[in-house]
């Protein structure tokens, strides 16, 4: 190896900057705070990326419908119709061709109103005719009366004159039977008289079927015929038998109720006078107060079924007969500790409800699932009464609180869930 023979070339650079050995350690030291400011974020996003997504909801408290009154519980839920209390298919008591009709769909009529008219000009000959008999039996019974007024002088001449001996037995016989004779014919001339009014009575109420009237305060629902059809108590041409030659259809929209079907599973559940919650399918938005007015005595067995109305006790004008409706059965619930109670009792805890999707059983207890801040923890409750799709909780939650429908297995007590849409 060479060594160079000139070491006089050799120089130290006194303006050189001097060398950074520090700038990589304190890279590292940046980088190693920024990895520990992020981490407990970025974890927590990991958590809940992988935390189980679950749907839930809220537990209630009854409300009471009208302020300071008690709570309802809704017991059980039937879909019905809407129809009239008090409706008619009003027909006719007698066949003919319609001449008149005074309604149409939504006319209001009033109580024995003629509606409608049938075709009468031949009765009204007829009640002309009855009346002319009338007063031709009250000529006949005015010549009798006569006749036999005169036969009855006659017979009291002839008693005079037999008293004196002038007349013979044969000439009183003949006044005497002549008297009779008369007084006879005056009792024919009676009951013929009696008779032409019957006939007219008969034609004025013949005359009177051709009228038909409203039989009660209401409105035209329905128009099931016009002017010109013949018609008759047993239908008019082309309607259903049923009908039976009814023309119109006459309802009191002022008392209307649901007509609804219970299975005789539930009927139990049901009590007269039990209130309940009208809505109908036009106007979800909008519930009516109810109360149930009858529960049919029997039942139909081929579908199991008990016929039941409930009365519709603030219905107004959007209320109309057929419309789809269903009906909420709700159990009066006065709060516990309005009702008096001993002094050392407990206060009353209020009832709460849940959906019974939410209840799960785990280790043969009942227990929930609640949602604090995106933590799911279990919790044992004591149920009461199942309420349609909802359960009471008499212990154990109160209410506000979130809970979880169908929790899912993979659910660990303190553990991270996602809400569905929700951000949290």
């Amino acid at each position: 190896m060479s060594v160079p023979s000139d070491l006089s070339t050799l120089r130290i650079d006194r303006d050189a900057a001097p060398r950074r050995r520090w700038l990589p350690w304190a890279l590292l030291l940046g980088f190693a705070i920024v990895v520990a400011a992020v981490y407990p974020s970025a974890r927590a996003y990991v958590e809940e990326r992988r935390a189980p997504e679950v749907e839930v909801a809220h537990a209630a408290q009854p409300v009471a419908s009208v302020p300071g009154g008690s709570a309802e519980l809704p017991v059980l839920v039937a879909t019905g119709y809407v129809i009239a209390r008090k409706s008619s298919d009003v027909g006719v008591k007698a066949g003919g061709r319609l001449a008149t009709i005074r309604f149409e769909e939504g006319t209001r009529v009033r109580k024995g109103q003629v509606i409608a008219e049938i075709e009468h000009a031949d009765i009204e000959a007829q009640l002309e005719a009855a009346r002319k008999n009338v007063a031709e039996a009250e000529a006949q019974l005015a010549q009798m009366a006569a006749a036999r007024d005169e036969d009855l002088r006659n017979l009291d001449r002839q008693r005079a004159l037999a008293k004196d001996g002038i007349a013979t037995a044969a000439t009183l016989t003949a006044a005497e039977a002549a008297a009779a004779v008369s007084a006879a014919r005056v009792r024919s001339a009676e009951a013929a008289i009696a008779s032409s009014h019957a006939r007219v009575r008969v034609a004025e109420e013949a005359l009177e079927n051709t009228n038909v009237r409203a039989p009660f305060d209401g409105v035209v629902i329905r128009k099931r015929a016009e002017v010109g059809e013949t018609v008759s108590p047993f239908g008019v041409q082309g309607q259903a038998t049923r009908e039976g030659g009814a023309i119109a259809t006459i309802a009191d929209l002022r008392e209307l109720e649901v007509q609804t079907e219970v299975s005789e599973n539930n009927v139990a559940k049901l009590t007269a006078g039990m209130p309940a919650e009208v809505k109908i399918q036009a106007y979800q938005d909008h519930g009516f107060r109810g109360r149930l007015r009858d529960i049919f005595p029997s039942a139909d067995r081929a579908k199991s079924i008990v016929e039941v109305r409930v009365s519709i006790l603030d219905a107004d004008a959007r209320v109309k007969p057929e419309m789809s409706a269903s009906v909420t059965f709700q159990e009066p619930h006065t709060n516990r500790g309005a009702t008096a109670r001993p002094a050392d009792a407990s206060p009353s805890v209020p009832v709460v409800l849940i959906p019974k999707r939410a209840v799960a059983e785990q280790g043969g207890q009942t227990a929930v699932w609640i949602v604090t801040g995106g933590t799911a923890s279990r919790r044992s409750v004591v149920l009461g009464s199942e309420r349609i799709d909802q359960v009471e909780v008499r212990s154990g939650i109160v209410p506000g609180e979130t809970v979880i429908l169908n929790p899912p297995p993979t659910l660990t007590d303190r553990g991270r869930v996602r809400l569905k849409n929700s951000s949290q």
